[in-house]
């Protein structure tokens, strides 16, 4: 299936079945890697807001969730800027953290929130992210413990992820066709 956001095409992907089975994968992990811990999940806005409440859904250990705000991109390039926006929200002092974000590329947008959140002493800290370009990565993350996907270096949109503000809405998850 194609379909075209802002005279953008994109082509499927990722089908929403397949990316619920995936994170019904991570939970489990999850689930049994925090047992007898409560966890703070941070979810990084816009585009983690989908996949956090499908994986919170079924996360059936005591946990709690806030959020953080950044951005980087510009269209479908990241701009190498990166602006905080909303920053956190409680203490995570001696607290088990837990980043979801939507993807990750170049790795400058985390590098920048571990810097931000090992500044508050948590007593660990991990990183959930859906989609994982590790073609595109210019910095090492050790902290990269969960990855629904591995995917190649392509703009993709949907299930949270957008072009210029569209397409975060559907269901699946779609690649830019190239010209």
């Amino acid at each position: 299936m194609k379909i075209e956001i802002d005279e953008k095409n994109f082509e499927l992907m990722l089908e929403y079945e397949q990316i619920k089975k995936r994170i019904r994968l991570l939970a489990i992990q999850m689930n049994v890697d925090f047992e007898n811990r409560i966890p703070v999940f941070i979810g990084v806005l816009n585009g983690s807001f989908i996949f956090l409440a499908d994986l919170i859904k079924e996360i059936h250990i005591s946990s709690e969730v806030s959020f953080v705000k950044v951005s980087s991109y510009e269209g479908d390039k990241s701009s190498g800027k990166i602006k905080k926006e909303i920053g956190l929200q409680m203490s995570l002092k001696n607290r088990d953290v837990i980043i979801v974000e939507d993807i990750v590329d170049s790795g400058k947008t985390l590098e920048y929130l571990l810097e931000m959140i090992k500044k508050e002493n948590p007593a660990s800290v991990h990183v959930c992210t859906l989609l994982f370009k590790p073609e595109s990565l210019k910095v090492k993350i050790d902290e990269i413990n969960y990855i629904g996907f591995e995917i190649a270096d392509e703009f993709v949109v949907g299930y949270g992820l957008d072009y210029n503000g569209l397409g975060r809405n559907l269901r699946d998850i779609y690649k830019a066709v190239k010209a």
